[in-house]
Parts: structure tokens; C-alpha cells; sequence
């Protein structure tokens, strides 16, 4: 008989297996591949990996180029495989046995998941009806329990709306427990807290290259803390967790991220376009975005999902049990054409008799 892990068979699990629709704006993944000549001189870079030799060089290297970025030792910095095992390893770090980590909900679906494999008391905190996050009483929240960790996904996932830097050091400065910032979309948002890491050490910040720079594939995201937290987070990584060809790519990705300000732009500008038509149609309501997509919600969401998959359109639905969430839908934003086609499909159900 095999004796697994106790408790193990009641973890959540995230479900990632997905159709390959023909319009897929489900996954808040960029619609576009990389822009040419950054394809171009990654391919090139990749024919001359080194393939034998563990990623040290390509590590540092990436290492650096955020470091200088954003004028922080390099020790201060730590990759990782997307931000999502940042997340998971830095609930490891101040997690465990009688731990407790808060967060808000609805929030990134992971965070529930990776306090229950840290073994810590996942605490949520509930969001109001518009999806705004109350400071005060989450700060007042974190102090009651006694928390190790708060975090918090600035903009959010899957509402869209955003806590301002103000909010955010307001938090920083009013806890004494380590505090994640998940800032996974900031790039669509403009407002980084990156600058407050000098001040507060409590401050961990997390983002990726899954979202603004279209690698989700390659699986690349960093954090900032200072130093004394990076040594210690560090110590719940795997020997060499990211490989060469992930590392390469991101590389070069950052020294060109000024070739993907025009597609920010775009998305940004789309994603208002695509706000302000659906506001206008019957019975849907907005919720206020400064992400890559868009959540509404109607009464008519489960239908719509299912209409939209007989077109091959994969959209995002909540299940009614999800807090919050009911009759929601979440739209990634997608080429203008894609957008257009989406945008005729909802409405065309939604104003058919």
C-alpha cells in the first residue's frame, strides 16, 4: 500500500488543462508572440547556448540587468519560474505549522493553494461588492490574527482594479509581518511599489515576464526585497530551477523591453475600447480594469460562455461558488480584430430575443 503525504489527497489542485480555442482570451495571456527583431535576436542567442554546462551565466546575467533597472544590489534579486513559484516558495519561507498568511479574496486562485502546501491557515479577506480592497480593516485583519504574510495582487486578479502606491505603504508601514506584493500586471498599470523596497523590509515584490512580455511559456518572473530577505528566501529553491533557454530568452527580452511599449499601449487602449462598447450593451456590468483584461459580470453568464465556445471563443467563467464572482465573466484582451469578433458575439446573444 502506498502511504502518501497526510492530508495530501484534500489539496486543491489548479486546473490548467485548456482547449485550444481559436480565439483564446480566457488565460490573461498576451494575445502576441515577441515583436520581430526581438524573435530574431533571441534565436539567434539560443544557437549559441551551452547546452552541458549548468545556467549560472545566463542566471546572473538577467540578475544584473534588473538589478541595474532598477538601481538595487543584485543580491536583492531572485528569479524564479514565473512569479507564481516566487509566490509559492516565498509562503514557504515564512509559512508552516501554525502560520498564518492573509489575503484578499476574490484574489489570485493560487494563494489558497500554496498556503495549504505550506501547511499555513490560509485567511481570507473579503474584497467589498465593487471589489475595493478596505486598508484599514485589512491592516486591523493581519494584526488580529497575528499573520506571518499578507499579500496582495496589485492590480488584481481577476477583478482588475488597483490599490494606489499610497495604499500600498500605508500597509507596508502599519504590519510587522512580511508583506507580498504580487505585481504580475503592473505593467498595464504604470504604478510600481518597487521604489518602497529600500524603506520597509518587510516589502517582497514579485512580477513576470508571463504577462507585458508574452513568455508565459518560458516560465520567468524576479523578485525584489532587500538583501536579508533574498538570502532567506533563497534557501527554498532547488539547485539551478530555471534552464538556459528560459533564462536566454528573458535575457534578451529585457535588454529590448522598450520594442513591447507600443503593444502595452495597445493592449491598454484596446482594453478601454472593449470597456466602453460592452458598458453600453444591456444588462452587463464593468468592473474598472488597469490590467490586460476586463471582468463583467451578467445574468446570463454561463450561457454566454457556452455560446461563445460554439464559435471556438474560450472566455473565462467563475464558478458560482467563487467569492464574489457570481454571474462573472473575465476578458482577456486580444488583437483589435479578435476584439471585435468577441465583442459582436456577446452582444449578438445578449440582444437576441
Amino acid at each position: 500500500m502506498l502511504n502518501y503525504r497526510d492530508e495530501l489527497d484534500k489539496m486543491p489542485s489548479y486546473d490548467g488543462v485548456e482547449k485550444n480555442y481559436r480565439i483564446k482570451v480566457n488565460a490573461n495571456e498576451c494575445t502576441l508572440s515577441l515583436p520581430p527583431l526581438v524573435e530574431e535576436r533571441v534565436m539567434n542567442r539560443l544557437a549559441h547556448v551551452a547546452f552541458n554546462r549548468y545556467p549560472n551565466e545566463e542566471y546572473y546575467s538577467l540578475v544584473e540587468q534588473i538589478a541595474k533597472n532598477f538601481s538595487v544590489d543584485d543580491e536583492q534579486i531572485i528569479l524564479g519560474g514565473g512569479s507564481s513559484e516566487i509566490i509559492e516558495k516565498v509562503f514557504h519561507a515564512f509559512g508552516g505549522a501554525g502560520k498564518k498568511v492573509v489575503f484578499p479574496q476574490p484574489s489570485f486562485s493560487m494563494y489558497k493553494i500554496y498556503a495549504k502546501a505550506a501547511e499555513s491557515e490560509g485567511i481570507p479577506f473579503d474584497l467589498d461588492e465593487n471589489f475595493n480592497l478596505d486598508v484599514d480593516a485589512f491592516i486591523k485583519k493581519i494584526r488580529e490574527v497575528n499573520a506571518n504574510l499578507a499579500v496582495v495582487c496589485n492590480p488584481n486578479n481577476p477583478t482588475g482594479n488597483v490599490l494606489s502606491p499610497a495604499q500600498v505603504e500605508k500597509i507596508a508601514a502599519s504590519i510587522d509581518c512580511a508583506f507580498l506584493l504580487d505585481e504580475a500586471y503592473v505593467e498595464f498599470y504604470g504604478r510600481s511599489a518597487v521604489n518602497l523596497v529600500a524603506k520597509y523590509p518587510n516589502l517582497l515584490v514579485a512580477r513576470t515576464f508571463s504577462k507585458a512580455y508574452g513568455l508565459a511559456g518560458a516560465r520567468v518572473g524576479y523578485m525584489i526585497a532587500q538583501r536579508e530577505v533574498t538570502r532567506m528566501v533563497n534557501k527554498t529553491f532547488m539547485p539551478y530551477h530555471l534552464n538556459s533557454l528560459s533564462l536566454v530568452t528573458a535575457d534578451i527580452v529585457y535588454q529590448m523591453r522598450d520594442e513591447f511599449v507600443p503593444r502595452l499601449h495597445m493592449i491598454v487602449a484596446e482594453r478601454k475600447r472593449m470597456a466602453e462598447r460592452l458598458q453600453k450593451l444591456s444588462g452587463v456590468e464593468i468592473f474598472p480594469s488597469e490590467t490586460n483584461f476586463i471582468l463583467f459580470r451578467t445574468t446570463r453568464a454561463a450561457e454566454l460562455k457556452d455560446y461563445l465556445e460554439t464559435l471556438d471563443i474560450g472566455i473565462r467563467y467563475f464558478s458560482p461558488n467563487a467569492f464574489g464572482l457570481k454571474n462573472c465573466l473575465r476578458l482577456s484582451i486580444g488583437t483589435r480584430m479578435e476584439n471585435d469578433e468577441v465583442f459582436s458575439a456577446i452582444k449578438n446573444f445578449l440582444e437576441a430575443v
